[in-house]
């Protein structure tokens, strides 16, 4: 039988999720659980308050992943991505990580002013194993979800020779003869 929803602890529901979860406002985080902190390596208390900034490898990545899934928010009012993601916030050197993120926007006229966010690691099912740039990381994140250079070049906000060309370097580094093949290796294949 089940409960009656006036009985249920939503407060308690969101702490035993089993994904990391997060509310927004301009790009702040003003709640998440405990299973993101844990993800991060950190505390609640340490992320509540910080900007989406300190969970990301760098500013630059921060910034530009904003400016993209804003006009996908205000569109549709939902967001889902595989990116890396970077844990222990605060130290240059927190451990790199595969991390599927998926959102909504409380109002799509204004994607960033409010919304909730979720945070799966994946790192489980796929390693970062060598040192990418953040645009290569990018690159390879788009790729993943298969598509093409036209469309990342778009999303991305350049040509789609220069999206070839980050290909061709993260077809070398992880010694991949094609495409598919370099996805594979992506995934942890």
């Amino acid at each position: 039988m089940m409960p009656a929803l006036a009985s249920i602890d939503y407060r308690a529901a969101f702490e035993m999720a089993p994904v990391g979860l997060v509310l927004s406002r301009h790009r702040i985080i003003v709640d998440c659980n405990h299973a993101l902190a844990e993800m991060f390596r950190t505390s609640r208390e340490a992320l509540i308050g910080q900007s989406f900034l300190v969970l990301y490898p760098s500013r630059d990545e921060f910034e530009r992943t904003g400016r993209r899934i804003e006009p996908i928010l205000g569109a549709s009012g939902r967001y889902a991505d595989e990116r890396i993601m970077k844990r222990s916030p605060g130290d240059p050197r927190g451990e790199l990580f595969w991390c599927h993120v998926s959102g909504r926007a409380f109002h799509r006229d204004t994607p960033h002013a409010a919304g909730i966010w979720t945070f799966e690691d994946l790192s489980s099912k796929r390693l970062v194993t060598l040192e990418l740039t953040g645009r290569e990381r990018e690159v390879a994140a788009l790729l993943i979800e298969g598509q093409t250079s036209k469309q990342i070049g778009k999303a991305l906000g350049v040509s789609h020779r220069t999206v070839d060309i980050y290909r061709a370097r993260l077809l070398r580094k992880y010694r991949a003869n094609t495409t598919p093949e370099l996805v594979q290796k992506l995934m942890g294949g």
